[in-house]
């Protein structure tokens, strides 16, 4: 993805492929190191960030981007699949609510907040499923980012074990419902 910075951007850590400008990068910023440690997981989001102007050209090993823009709302994405955002968006680690009954241990997420663009990864063409209708169920695997504020329900599959969805075996996926969407 081609950014036109102006600003401060946040980016996966080793996401640069090229810039053009006047821009430094900073790997280890305190604000970002205390964030990543209070993660319960320990999976962390490796984060860098980006100061000046110029052109930032960011990639994933190939891996498709979508870009979102952020209206005063907030979205809980997948930490493996942010790519890169708005340094002015407020951002924090919350466990996703429901998720621990189903699968025994928590499941936390990255919630982005307020005003301003993120860059999303996904490995195949993202798919963006609107709850507003009825229920969406989704595979774990799969979930790249939901808006913040939908009903989360686990849902065991009852029969055929793991040959439903792309899990590990497990087969249970997320039921989301409310205004907002889901991206997959």
């Amino acid at each position: 993805v081609n950014m036109q910075m102006g600003g401060d951007v946040l980016a996966r850590a080793g996401s640069m492929i090229a810039y053009e400008g006047l821009i430094q990068f900073n790997p280890n910023p305190p604000q970002i190191a205390s964030m990543v440690r209070s993660w319960a997981t320990g999976e962390g989001v490796p984060l860098m960030i980006a100061t000046g102007q110029g052109d930032l050209y960011l990639a994933d090993y190939g891996k498709e981007v979508i870009v979102m823009q952020l209206t005063n709302e907030a979205l809980s994405v997948n930490g493996k699949n942010i790519l890169a955002f708005d340094a002015t968006l407020q951002w924090s680690i919350e466990r996703v609510q429901g998720v621990s009954m189903l699968s025994g241990m928590g499941m936390f997420n990255v919630v982005l907040r307020g005003q301003g663009w993120v860059a999303l990864t996904s490995k195949g063409t993202p798919i963006l499923l609107d709850t507003r209708e009825a229920e969406t169920l989704v595979d774990t695997d799969a979930l790249v980012g939901f808006t913040e504020g939908l009903r989360v329900k686990p849902r065991r599959t009852a029969r055929l074990g793991g040959l439903i969805g792309r899990g590990s075996g497990e087969a249970f996926q997320l039921g989301f419902q409310g205004q907002g969407f889901v991206l997959v």
